[in-house]
């Protein structure tokens, strides 16, 4: 028998849904784990990513064509916002493949769309829903402190260095209200996908249980968080390229991530 291809286009040569049954114990609201954990999440997950490497950059940019392709159409973001969920959920059972041997392909990308693929687009709307009146709100919060500080007399003079100086502060406020508003939304929604995917939650649970799974574990997210950061810098140096790699390292820690939080192998 010839080896499995790395080749990004091979067709499907078997179901990618079928999964079984984990060789641990499912903890639903996550348990508690040591700050270096952050740092070993991406350790665990370059050893998956190297399991099929051409495979997983083959993965990304088909993605990026899609999600390019519905950026230029009329509401084709927040499609790409509400399917999102049914994408990473595919590649949560791309990752558990390649753990159990089997061979990871672009087919994974659309497993999703095969098992739960309405609760997982539920997930989308719901966070799509909560980003939405988070900027609301957050828009809301600058205006009023444009009013308050009297920002728009400042304006109004249309002297370029003063606006200049009074913008850029109010846009980085804006953002950190923003980023303020949507962390939790994010801590929800994190590992919703692989808790819809491998243990049927429905969706507003699944969203509790990943709100929950982050919150006890917010040290190792922080050095998570600082660690992606740092390689984040290292993979846009080479004119992006790194982002190749980097991109499904994000995901596929997700995968090592929701392994490590929800699954005990004592």
């Amino acid at each position: 028998m010839a080896p499995p291809s790395d080749n990004p286009f091979a067709p499907p040569k078997a179901s990618v849904l079928e999964a079984t049954a984990d060789d641990g114990e499912f903890i639903p609201q996550g348990r508690k784990t040591e700050g270096g954990r952050g740092t070993a999440w991406f350790g665990e997950a370059w050893k998956i990513f190297m399991l099929s490497p051409g495979v997983w950059i083959g993965i990304f940019l088909i993605f990026m064509v899609m999600s390019f392709a519905l950026g230029i159409i009329p509401l084709g973001s927040l499609v790409s916002s509400v399917l999102y969920p049914v994408f990473a959920a595919g590649l949560m059972l791309g990752c558990r493949d390649l753990e159990e041997g089997k061979p990871l392909e672009v087919a994974h990308l659309f497993a999703g769309f095969k098992k739960n693929t309405g609760n997982l687009a539920l997930v989308g709307l719901i966070s799509l829903a909560f980003m939405v009146v988070i900027f609301i709100i957050a828009g809301i919060f600058v205006a009023f402190f444009l009013a308050a500080t009297g920002v728009f007399a400042v304006l109004d003079q249309g002297d370029p260095a003063r606006m200049a100086a009074v913008l850029i502060p109010v846009v980085l406020l804006t953002v950190l209200v923003a980023l303020a508003l949507a962390l939790p939304v994010i801590m929800a929604t994190w590992f919703a996908p692989a808790l819809v995917i491998f243990h049927d939650m429905q969706p507003v649970d699944a969203m509790k249980a990943s709100f929950s799974g982050c919150l006890r574990n917010i040290w190792p997210f922080i050095i998570y968080s600082l660690v992606g950061f740092l390689l984040l810098i290292v993979a846009v140096i080479p004119l992006g390229l790194g982002m190749l790699v980097m991109i499904p390292l994000i995901w596929i820690s997700a995968y090592t991530a929701y392994r490590d939080i929800y699954i005990r192998h004592d």
